[in-house]
């Protein structure tokens, strides 16, 4: 099936963390969903967690190729896990408007320091 677009992203855990601690909520609610918040907050490490989503919503709009415009939003762009640890985009609004029809592939991974998001859409 022909590549449509690849993203990836690169994400300072640290800087997470200090964006977290200086923002709180405000910074959560604004870039992620209550069911990420849910996920991510009780972890031990919480900022891979975050920093991870960031990154793959990051890579997300690159493989789009339109950044973060034309009404798109960052909850727009959920990540959950299926059964068996998986990530995998729960999309709505204007992502899934400008997606549909695409299969989106992404991978996540992350060190103790950066947290990295890798997708790809094909056609489908």
């Amino acid at each position: 099936m022909p590549v449509i677009g690849i993203g990836t992203d690169l994400c300072d855990i640290d800087r997470i963390a200090r964006i977290i601690a200086e923002q709180g909520d405000r910074f959560l609610a604004k870039v992620f969903t209550q069911n990420e918040i849910s996920y991510c907050r009780p972890k031990h490490h919480a900022a891979q967690c975050f920093a991870a989503r960031f990154a793959a919503k990051e890579a997300l709009l690159k493989a789009l190729g339109v950044g973060l415009r034309d009404g798109l939003r960052w909850k727009d762009m959920e990540i959950e896990n299926d059964a068996l640890g998986k990530p995998f985009f729960k999309l709505s609004g204007k992502c899934a408007q400008q997606t549909s029809g695409t299969n989106i592939m992404l991978s996540l991974s992350h060190t103790q320091h950066a947290a990295v998001a890798f997708v790809i859409i094909d056609s489908g």
